[in-house]
């Protein structure tokens, strides 16, 4: 996905001023496709340099008032359907669950923790959201949005049961505060290694 394909959706449900569309990014798709104002701005420009949407009617101070075009509309249904979409498979986060065993259990613990409250926060702004979204009535552009919704809050709830149950995994090892070791399983993790899976870990990692 790109801003510019985000941007001819939502010119695609009808005219907008570049106001209003920063206004719907900041409300609906701020955990989708986040955009600041220079951005989306600078974004507008390029599609109507290319065409691709054009200014509909001009008001007070300058406002523009922009709507897709039908070339506009034809890249739009292409990139929709002849565009796989792209896969992020990277995450920073489980990159460092991997490595946990590198510090204490009570580190490990904080930072579990840390992952339940914020995805806790997440879910709790995106029904936020749809609160804000109730009752405006059904419309197409409306109801897919509302899908991509609860993809987000059947996500951000499943992340935090997940840090809820591995913070409670960590939590329930003896010894967590020993600074001299982990005791695991009748054996005791040298200093500088926690041995969180149970085994006695092998020593620091290389700098």
């Amino acid at each position: 996905m790109s801003l510019r394909h985000a941007l001819l959706g939502l010119l695609s449900a009808g005219p907008a001023s570049g106001y209003d569309l920063l206004k719907t990014f900041e409300i609906s798709l701020a955990n989708v496709w986040p955009a600041t104002q220079s951005q989306l701005y600078s974004e507008l420009g390029r599609l109507s340099r290319e065409d691709l949407i054009e200014v509909a009617a001009e008001g007070p101070r300058g406002r523009k008032e922009y709507r897709i075009t039908g070339d506009g509309l034809a890249e739009l249904r292409r990139w929709l359907v002849e565009e796989p979409p792209t896969q992020n498979r990277r995450s920073d986060m489980l990159l460092r669950v991997f490595f946990l065993d590198t510090v204490t259990p009570d580190e490990a613990h904080r930072y579990l923790e840390g992952l339940a409250v914020q995805a806790r926060e997440e879910h709790a702004a995106l029904r936020g959201v749809r609160e804000q979204v109730i009752g405006q009535g059904e419309d197409a552009l409306r109801l897919y949005g509302d899908l991509a919704l609860e993809w987000g809050l059947r996500l951000t709830a499943a992340q935090r049961d997940w840090a809820e149950w591995a913070a409670a995994r960590i939590a329930a090892l003896p010894h967590q505060n020993s600074p001299e070791g982990t005791e695991l399983n009748g054996t005791t993790a040298p200093t500088g290694t926690t041995g969180l899976t149970g085994t006695t870990a092998p020593g620091p990692r290389p700098a």
